[in-house]
């Protein structure tokens, strides 16, 4: 009677184990904190420290793995996360080469997921994958109004040899060649390069009114500090994977005057009271800042904060045609995350729908420039 009674113990409590972990959300995701993506990955994985751990009523799990900045281990986390993990959906990762990658595999595990890069596939491969930073076109073409309007007419570009550098150029000719400016140089450097200096002079030799840079995070600095040494004094833009501190930290006063577009939460208190995403970018910034330091506020940890918001609001919806863990709540998960509702976020309004997985309009981009060694706003 005893052993019965035992046996009967055991197996309901791994009824009850099983069902607890069926009530379990999981979320899967790699980020680079070490290697050339470092200083964007360490603030996309701060956000996480502030991130609710209940959605719904319902517990929430963060799975974070390393994958030191690189494409080929951030694939193989996305594996793991979902094969072993069995997670409930992605988010990564620190650069545009590595959040393809895990892209491909959420889709074909028809796993929903939140890129907190831009991916480098064609809308059609966008399915299971929704997009948080800004596309890319749209924050250019904040770039080329500010030319137009100080009448700069060519430009020089240099940008990393791979997908970023190429999203960057390809959204820069997109909006410069209708204004009538041409693109009078192109060079490339490696994420690791360390001097650009044979660029540079390709780029002087060409002698262009205006500079745009297609790096990101610390490394996006190298050839504005190289341009600068160099006597350059024309206007230098840069991208949203520029606008942080560490980017200031390392270029210095050469950096002094860099124009780039960005999400509001980095200039939210100068935005004006009427802007629809100032009060939400205040509160994350106020709370970031509060837990890594006055002036850490940046981009990245947004990015991964607004991902978070867009789950918030998908997941209730979600759980009210499947259970966490199973294929139906993938589906259903992914269905309500292009519903068409309008999620504040502190980069902008999200409108995301089965036609448009970015979902962002005007209100995610302003311009800044780095005064003093702070990001302001453009005056």
């Amino acid at each position: 009677m005893r052993g019965r009674l035992i046996g009967a113990f055991w197996l309901a409590a791994l009824v009850f184990g099983a069902a607890a972990h069926a009530q379990e959300i999981n979320i899967g995701v790699t980020m680079g904190t070490t290697g050339p993506g470092a200083s964007l990955g360490i603030n996309y994985k701060n956000a996480f420290r502030l991130m609710p751990t209940t959605i719904a009523g319902v517990p929430v799990k963060y799975t974070i793995l390393e994958d030191g900045s690189d494409p080929t281990q951030a694939a193989k986390n996305a594996r793991q996360l979902v094969s072993e993990g069995h997670v409930d959906a992605l988010i990564g990762a620190v650069s545009v080469p590595s959040t393809t990658q895990v892209a491909l595999i959420a889709t074909e595990t028809k796993t929903p997921m939140i890129a907190v890069s831009p991916v480098a596939l064609p809308p059609e491969k966008l399915e299971w994958i929704f997009i948080v930073p800004q596309p890319v076109p749209l924050m250019m073409g904040a770039v080329v109004d500010d030319m137009k309007k100080r009448k700069i007419k060519t430009v020089g570009y240099i940008g990393f040899s791979d997908s970023w550098g190429d999203l960057v150029l390809s959204a820069l000719k997109q909006n410069a060649e209708p204004a009538g400016i041409k693109i009078v140089d192109e060079e490339r450097y490696a994420r690791a390069d360390t001097s650009v200096t044979g660029q540079i002079i390709k780029i002087l030799a060409a002698n262009p009114d205006a500079v745009v840079v297609g790096g990101s995070g610390t490394g996006g600095a190298l050839p504005q500090i190289a341009l600068r040494e160099k006597g350059y004094k024309g206007p230098m833009y840069h991208n949203h994977g520029a606008v942080n501190r560490e980017f200031i930290k390392v270029g210095g006063a050469a950096v002094d005057g860099a124009i780039a577009p960005t999400g509001p939460l980095i200039v939210a208190e100068e935005l004006p009271d009427s802007h629809p995403v100032k009060a939400v970018a205040i509160e994350f910034d106020h709370r970031y800042e509060a837990e890594f330091g006055a002036g850490s506020r940046n981009a990245f940890a947004g990015y991964s904060y607004d991902a978070f918001l867009l789950l918030n609001a998908a997941i209730p919806t979600a759980l009210k045609k499947a259970k966490p863990g199973t294929p139906e709540f993938r589906q259903a998960l992914r269905d309500a995350l292009e519903m068409g509702n309008s999620i504040v976020g502190t980069h902008g309004v999200y409108t995301q729908t089965a036609k448009d997985h970015y979902g962002l309009d005007q209100r995610a981009v302003v311009l800044s420039d780095v005064q003093k060694g702070e990001w302001h706003l453009l005056n």
